[in-house]
């Protein structure tokens, strides 16, 4: 052996591998099971296409980011499946792409067919599926390196077989499933509480934005069922209490930003970037800073103020956020400043409206089709927006943050639960952090809290 090849540094796989239990032990993949292959049937036969048998691709299995799999966009006929390499795996399998797309993985629920991107595992052991569906992320970086293509990347066969992986007792692997399962189940429903509740907020902020809160603090009934509550506007149906006025007239002041670029530094004052001000917010934590002298220059014509609004008006159009208290921000590039009238109009509303309202309607008419959008300071100033009474616009920001604050604490709740599973699942799966049923009921715990 040449001393070159002695010292050829240990790949990424087989560190992982050292670096497990002893009392774990690794086994070839082809040892846990058998793995079968995919196959196309002719796309030149319809009737191949038109039968029974669930028949799944790696975009499918990419898309979904689910664990099991239950049915699939496309369905081949017993014809299709005896002219293919296809084959039926049994329910309980684990499906894992080995071409282009490496280690996307899915546990088939029922009778399944995958095309020829897949090698599959159907194991001895019906429960290993689970836990060799959380540990293929392990796997996945080898499978990379054992790839070979000049158009894709793809393992074949036989390579997939021979690759080893930790087989821990009967017990261990159940308990390290239990626990990783309970993560990703309580990561999914809060991601379906958070898809909803953005659902909601966009029903509400139109109805709010639209009809507004009456005296009693009900959303208004639609104008189709009590006319007499509304009147015409430049604008639409508008309730009878509001007024529609442009920005110019409901703000103190509208003010552009300086028309030079700033040196950036990491140290000094916040400048308000156009990439750093996203969905209603400012990305503060990414944010660029300037000299407290290029600060005084750039806050000449106006100083920010808590409670002003500073806007994107090119590279995006149509950001926005609302300055909050004890902040000192000066304006950069393609930005501008809108003052609310104290007692006129309410910051909050004015930013509803430019994300879900009169605004971000007419932002889209001035800009659809054009190849690099943009809106003159001019074009900004005439921006017509219905206007509540000012109590009523409080009522209606007051809705909106309410709900805005539940979303943010299930974001959190979301963040806390995938920050645990990435930490435990790299403990678990490796061996350092032994699974034990205390754990498992602790983190069932945390999931249902």
């Amino acid at each position: 052996m040449s001393e070159k090849t002695a010292k050829q540094p240990t790949h990424r796989y087989q560190r992982f591998l050292q670096s497990l239990p002893e009392d774990w032990e690794r086994k070839e993949i082809r040892q846990l099971g058998t793995v079968v292959g995919g196959g196309t049937p002719s796309r030149d036969v319809p009737s191949f296409w038109r039968g029974t048998n669930p028949w799944v691709t790696p975009g499918e299995i990419s898309k979904i980011a689910v664990k099991f799999l239950y049915d699939t966009d496309e369905h081949i006929s017993a014809s299709g499946l005896a002219g293919s390499g296809a084959n039926i795996l049994p329910p309980g399998s684990l499906m894992v792409t080995t071409r282009a797309t490496l280690g996307a993985r899915a546990i088939n629920g029922v009778p399944m067919a995958t095309n020829q991107g897949f090698k599959s595992i159907a194991f001895k052991q019906a429960a290993d599926s689970d836990f060799y569906f959380h540990l293929f992320e392990k796997v996945q970086p080898e499978l990379v390196r054992r790839a070979s293509g000049t158009t894709f990347l793809e393992i074949s066969g036989s390579e997939f077989a021979g690759i080893e992986v930790p087989s821990p007792s009967p017990d261990e692997k159940r308990l390290i499933t239990e626990v990783l399962d309970t993560l990703d189940t309580a990561i999914h429903e809060t991601k379906a509480i958070i898809t909803k509740l953005k659902a909601v907020k966009q029903g509400l902020l139109y109805d709010l934005l639209t009809r507004g809160i009456d005296a009693n603090g009900d959303v208004r009934p639609p104008q189709g069922e009590a006319p007499h509550l509304y009147k015409e506007s430049p604008l639409g149906w508008i309730p009878k209490e509001w007024d529609v006025e442009t920005i110019a007239k409901a703000c103190s002041d509208v003010v552009d930003c300086p028309h030079t670029t700033p040196h950036f530094q990491d140290q000094g004052v916040l400048v308000a970037r156009t990439m750093h001000i996203k969905e209603g917010g400012f990305l503060e934590s990414l944010a660029s800073r300037v000299s407290e002298l290029q600060y005084l220059d750039r806050i000449a014509r106006l100083e920010p103020q808590p409670g002003d609004l500073i806007f994107t008006r090119e590279a995006p159009v149509g950001e926005a956020f609302v300055v909050p208290s004890e902040m000192r921000i000066c304006l950069g590039q393609r930005v501008m400043l809108l003052r609310p009238k104290n007692g006129r109009l309410v910051a909050d509303y004015l930013l509803a409206q430019i994300y879900s309202g009169a605004v971000k309607d007419r932002i889209a008419s001035l800009t659809s089709g054009t190849t690099n959008p943009h809106l003159n300071v001019s074009e900004v100033r005439d921006f017509e927006i219905p206007l509540p009474t000012f109590d009523e616009q409080h009522f209606i920001a007051d809705r909106m943050r309410s709900l805005e604050s539940r979303i943010r604490c299930e974001i959190g709740e979301l963040q806390k639960f995938v920050v645990l599973k990435s930490g435990l699942a790299d403990d678990l799966l490796t061996g350092r952090v032994r699974a034990t049923p205390l754990l498992a009921e602790t983190v069932h715990q945390e999931g249902s809290a």
